[in-house]
């Protein structure tokens, strides 16, 4: 079996691609339905609601342990880092949102009416409820995989 065939069969990381993309379409749908209008690079985008990281890292975990056991070493590892990503996108990358958020707000005021060449991403953190809801469908997609298909 070649390397791409055995990428394609592995289930743990289709898991994880599958939450993610299930992930970025809900987030673009409610952004939509929250501002009015299609936000095309919501599909790619960082922050908002469900939390894409947090949605990849519990699918992958949540597939180690049914795949491999809840005592094996590979659930151990995927189920530390998730536990590392959704606390990073729920705190640190939180705080880099606000930060960029009162740093372009400086660069606008002391600006006064000129365009900023660089304007920081202010939309990259989670709230708890947006990495809690990530962590659900993450656990919801990989037991569909497992179970279902």
């Amino acid at each position: 079996m070649t390397f791409l065939q055995e990428l394609l069969n592995n289930r743990i990381l289709i898991a994880g691609v599958c939450a993610w993309l299930t992930a970025q379409v809900l987030k673009t749908i409610i952004h939509a339905i929250v501002n009015k209008g299609i936000d095309f690079s919501r599909l790619v985008g960082d922050g908002g609601m469900p939390s894409g990281h947090s949605a990849t890292v519990s699918a992958v975990a949540t597939m180690c342990g049914l795949t491999c056991g809840g005592s094996s070493p590979v659930f151990a590892v995927s189920a530390t880092l998730a536990i590392i990503t959704c606390h990073d996108a729920m705190n640190s990358r939180q705080e880099i949102g606000k930060q960029a958020a009162v740093l372009n707000k400086i660069i606008r005021d002391v600006l006064e009416g000129e365009n900023p060449e660089t304007v920081l991403e202010e939309f990259v953190g989670h709230t708890p409820f947006q990495v809690a809801a990530g962590i659900l469908l993450g656990i919801l997609v990989a037991c569909a995989m497992y179970y279902w298909i």
